[in-house]
């Protein structure tokens, strides 16, 4: 009785709308899978994911959230732990393409960096609930940076351009969230421009840089660096208002789009499911989004607001930079669809997120 009062409590329409979104992307998933084999691998991966993601979900929803509220070492615990993740990945971890980004167990892969963002939006929360008012030193700036500096660079030395922006940008926005004046915002502006020039010259690689260049004109190699862009930007204009149909799409099908599971999701779903496919996709991110506002403004103290909004930061954060690549706005450097891409690792971490935001609802 007591657990099924408990899921009454919950944000049914919040789970609802996640769960759905996954959904969505596992029927894609099957679409590519006829006839692939290896693809059919992965709708099923997928599935074991979301139900293990749902329950992980339901699971935190029991935990009461102010325990890492009112405890500074258990959310220290949890970092020094990702961070610790992190090191072990880049010592042991398999490299696959190029990149040493998962730890391989059964022949199920877990990117720690995808936990590492839900651990870091706690540690903001703790961190900037205390202080937000104080936001006015730089010194609150500086030691919140060096917190999500460690985990930026043992990402990079994966090397994972696309998580690293991820963390960097929570961290960017949550600031920004507390409260810090114009001129400390300028002089932030001046220094992310000395650091991008840092990391062009000496940290990334060569490929990257391509990857980077391409997205302002991508017909310049059509055939290299360009081909992804290219291929997505067809799909997505290719689905025309209602699309070509589930199993249709002859970009995703006769295997024209790379990554059409992972990165280019979005651009299957717009092919197979047109326009249309595309406005449910936006209403339920918008749906997700919404809740999660909802729940952070009725919470009883800032650090459950600050973790409302981190979530809300991440989901945006995915969001932008994925549609940017699937319409050649943005680079491609890898980072999934929210919910929709294929990865394990992505959708347990979303979850896992959502799990806490519904205690937060619960307990307000």
């Amino acid at each position: 009785m007591i657990f099924f009062s408990h899921i009454q409590k919950m944000d049914k329409v919040l789970a609802g709308a996640a769960v759905v979104l996954a959904v969505f992307g596992i029927v894609e998933l099957m679409a590519m899978a006829y006839g692939n084999s290896a693809m059919a691998l992965y709708q099923y991966k997928q599935l074991i994911a979301l139900g293990m993601g749902v329950t992980i979900m339901i699971a935190l929803s029991f935990l009461d959230y102010r325990f890492f509220k009112n405890n500074s070492y258990a959310v220290m615990l949890l970092y020094i732990g990702s961070v610790l993740a992190l090191i072990a990945l880049l010592l042991v971890g398999k490299q696959t393409r190029g990149l040493t980004g998962w730890f391989t167990i059964g022949g199920f892969a877990f990117a720690p960096v995808e936990t590492t963002k839900i651990v870091l939006a706690l540690l903001f929360a703790k961190y900037f609930s205390l202080r937000h008012v104080e936001m006015y030193r730089w010194f609150h700036v500086i030691s919140s940076f060096l917190y999500v500096a460690v985990p930026m660079i043992l990402v990079l030395a994966q090397p994972d351009l696309g998580s690293a922006v991820v963390l960097f940008s929570l961290w960017l926005g949550i600031i920004f969230f507390a409260g810090i004046s114009r001129k400390q915002i300028a002089l932030l502006v001046l220094v992310g421009m000395v650091m991008a020039w840092a990391g062009w010259t000496h940290a990334l690689k060569d490929y990257q840089k391509e990857r980077i260049v391409s997205f302002v004109n991508p017909y310049h190699d059509p055939q290299g660096v360009g081909y992804n862009a290219i291929q997505a930007m067809i799909a997505v204009g290719s689905g025309g208002v209602f699309g070509k149909g589930l199993g249709y799409g002859s970009q995703v099908q006769l295997g024209f789009l790379p990554e059409a599971h992972t990165d280019f999701m979005f651009a299957s779903i717009t092919e197979e499911f047109g326009l249309f496919g595309a406005m449910i996709v936006v209403l339920l991110l918008c749906i997700i989004v919404w809740r999660i506002a909802r729940i952070g403004l009725l919470a009883e103290n800032n650090f459950a607001r600050i973790f409302c909004a981190a979530m809300i930061l991440l989901i945006f954060i995915h969001v932008v930079i994925n549609f940017g690549m699937n319409v050649g706005l943005m680079p491609v450097i890898g980072i999934a669809f929210p919910f929709l891409s294929y990865g394990g690792s992505n959708l347990l971490a979303l979850f896992m997120g959502l799990g806490l935001v519904q205690s937060i609802h619960i307990r307000s």
